[in-house]
């Protein structure tokens, strides 16, 4: 049994893993500042789960890494970190540049600077934004990388040359791990998934960028959490792997899916394509098959049936009476 150090422990990619370390029995100190970029009424429902499914093995401290203070007092008796914590989303990252980097590079330098021992491994929750408008899918590794098209993807590179830094001066294993669109149970309002359903159950008018060809590469939260802890119980050196479910879906196709499942039409407000935004994702995850054992299982309807039904039932219980 080790413990671990998860930060944005209570969010959405958090909790699941936060959920899935304790169930194999180790011992998760959360830390997160439950941010109201959502309702932090939500974050607050994934603690007392998590407090339930851990008990005594469960612990939280409502903090923000940026105080050096609160970080270098959780990483006390740590075995290992997550660092998931960060100020999510393209869009709102273009409306405010300067946050966006205070939080999530130097919240990711401070929280770096505070582990003391050479020999923690250290996963950080990177994202497929760092690619850019790439011209070629699928996304390999070694693509390039430098060329951002908003500050939310240039935070998360420069939280990943941070990682290796760290890596060159003190020898701490460290892994860069790339999301790709992530979605499930408990996933942001915000996010497309979450944010269309609503739209499309409470008849209200869904956000159509562009022409709906823009494609994502859509990878089911379980699958993430997999990786996650293979690559935490793997670390060594420094290493940088796609987690992704390396199939595409379409906004139209997605909107589509959406009508089917929830059982109404959608009234699409149609918008151009938003700066920042890129045409395609799609991963190329060979490296974290070959060294990490890793790939996604879920295919992409089924991960939608298992959102669909939890959003449905999460609708049904805040319905008025």
């Amino acid at each position: 049994m080790a413990r671990i150090l998860v930060t944005g422990g209570a969010g959405f990619i958090g909790s699941h893993l936060s959920e899935r370390l304790l169930a194999r029995g180790d011992t998760v100190l959360a830390i997160d500042n439950l941010d109201p970029f959502y309702d932090p009424k939500r974050k607050r429902e994934n603690l007392e789960l998590l407090r339930k499914v851990g008990g005594a093995r469960f612990g939280f401290a409502e903090a923000d890494i940026r105080d050096a203070r609160a970080c270098r007092e959780a990483l006390r008796s740590i075995d290992g970190v997550v660092h998931l914590a960060a100020l999510a989303g393209v869009r709102p990252s273009i409306a405010d540049p300067v946050r966006y980097m205070d939080v999530n590079v130097t919240g990711t330098q401070i929280l770096l600077q505070q582990i003391d021992s050479a020999s923690i491994p250290f996963v950080f929750g990177s994202s497929s934004s760092v690619y850019g408008a790439s011209a070629k899918a699928p996304f390999v590794e070694g693509d390039v990388t430098d060329q951002p098209l908003s500050p939310y993807a240039a935070s998360k590179k420069a939280g990943e040359l941070l990682c290796f830094a760290r890596r060159h001066l003190r020898s701490n294993p460290i892994t860069c791990l790339r999301f790709f669109t992530v979605f499930g149970p408990r996933q942001r309002p915000e996010m497309a998934i979450h944010r269309f359903a609503h739209c499309i159950a409470h008849g209200q008018p869904l956000p159509f960028f562009g022409d709906g060809s823009s494609s994502r590469d859509y990878t089911y939260v379980a699958d993430i959490v997999d990786g996650v802890v293979r690559a935490l119980d793997r670390a060594r050196g420094f290493a940088v792997y796609n987690l992704g479910g390396s199939q595409t879906t379409s906004l139209k196709q997605l909107v589509a899916m959406l009508e089917q499942r929830i059982g109404r039409k959608a009234m699409l407000r149609r918008m151009p394509d938003q700066p920042g935004d890129v045409p395609i994702t799609c991963a190329d995850v060979g490296r974290a098959g070959r060294e990490l054992g890793w790939q996604a299982k879920t295919p992409f309807a089924e991960g939608l049936d298992r959102f669909c039904e939890w959003f449905l039932q999460r609708e049904a219980a805040e319905a008025p009476a």
